[in-house]
């Protein structure tokens, strides 16, 4: 085998390792939408809750999530709600949720999208 032919294998593992990467990712975020805020009837990922989605080699998912204030009731349960759902999505091997405030949620991280479907555009 040439020298140009085994980079074009190499090309070809990379482009399918990477369009399933993707694949996972969209899967991923998928599940992600299917989570509302409990007080505002937005999903938490269009409500800019999630600040990271990491997936390694393995498939293995790290979630750093926010919450809208750290006073929130469920700022115990839902970062595990958020895990198990990841957890459950086709491709995904295991799955952490980090519950960060640095940078604290403000009402910036809305999407516009969500800006209008709450009538603050």
């Amino acid at each position: 085998m040439t020298a140009l032919s085994e980079q074009s294998c190499t090309d070809t593992a990379d482009t399918a390792t990477s369009t399933e990467h993707d694949a996972l990712r969209e899967r991923i975020i998928d599940a992600l939408r299917q989570i509302y805020d409990p007080e505002i009837p937005v999903n938490i990922y269009d409500l800019g809750l999630v600040y990271r989605v990491d997936i390694d080699v393995n498939a293995n998912v790290e979630v750093d999530m926010t919450l809208t204030s750290p006073g929130c009731p469920v700022a115990q349960t839902f970062p595990g709600l958020v895990e198990e759902s990841v957890r459950a999505v086709d491709g995904v091997n295991d799955a952490v949720v980090e519950l960060v405030w640095d940078p604290p949620w403000t009402i910036d991280a809305l999407t516009d999208e969500v800006k209008l479907q709450l009538g603050l555009l």
